[in-house]
């Protein structure tokens, strides 16, 4: 296999983005072949040399998929399905690798969802500490005063304990209901839906536009693209490599 620079191998290997790599290899944090290498125009073959990152262990290199998918309602957010309903992977034709989705969307809601088989950002972006916002329109049901829109962006109290504070604006009323915008970063299990319930202004609909700086932009529900080199090391960008 072609050799390549050490930063290089760790940015595609899924560690962080290649500047990061960089500041991990300057502080002494990546061991090549059990010795710390530290100069930056170390290169390394991947299918010999072994390549330690401290707090992470062994990097095993393996081509990495990034998709951003328009999820229609009605498929699932898994995998696979045993009862053999269409998921979210169905969609994906010509994938190189299995992938799997980060994070879910309800059954019924549709929007922004990613796949990937980089394990290590699917953990990251979906652990509660690094607070990923999620934007969100619901058509609900009726038109919610000031004073339900202020409760959500106080925090309110659902079953399974308080929220944190959401962004949240009025954007319209569609025939006597509200279409309302709202900005969470927990991703407990319906937790939208249940927010609105909340108030007494259950969900109509419901459609995620925006996961971190990622929109839809001109994507139809079931289309779907890759995710730029770019795009991915921003992702990293906004969650912390432990160790460092």
């Amino acid at each position: 296999m072609e050799r390549q620079r050490l930063q290089k191998f760790m940015a595609h290997a899924g560690v962080a983005s290649r500047r990061k790599c960089e500041e991990l290899i300057a502080a002494g944090k990546v061991k090549v072949n059990g010795k710390v290498v530290t100069e930056m125009g170390y290169t390394v073959d991947p299918s010999v040399d072994r390549v330690e990152v401290a707090g992470l262990g062994i990097i095993v290199h393996e081509k990495k998929e990034y998709i951003l998918l328009y999820k229609p309602a009605g498929v699932l957010s898994s995998a696979s399905d045993d009862r053999g309903r269409k998921t979210v992977v169905d969609l994906i034709k010509n994938a190189q690798t299995r992938l799997y989705p980060v994070g879910r969307l309800d059954y019924d809601t549709e929007g922004l969802i990613l796949l990937t088989n980089d394990g290590r950002l699917t953990n990251l972006l979906i652990h509660p500490r690094y607070k990923v916002d999620k934007t969100y329109r619901a058509v609900v049901q009726g038109i919610p005063g000031e004073d339900k829109l202020a409760a959500l962006r106080n925090g309110i109290m659902l079953e399974d304990g308080p929220t944190y504070p959401a962004r949240v604006k009025m954007l319209k009323q569609i025939n006597g209901n509200g279409l309302v915008e709202i900005t969470i970063h927990e991703g407990r299990n319906r937790q939208v839906r249940r927010m609105f319930d909340a108030i007494g202004h259950p969900v109509l609909k419901l459609k995620r536009t925006r996961f971190g700086f990622l929109e839809l932009g001109n994507l139809q529900p079931g289309q779907y693209r890759a995710l730029s080199s770019a795009e991915v090391a921003k992702l990293y960008d906004l969650v912390t490599v432990p160790g460092v």
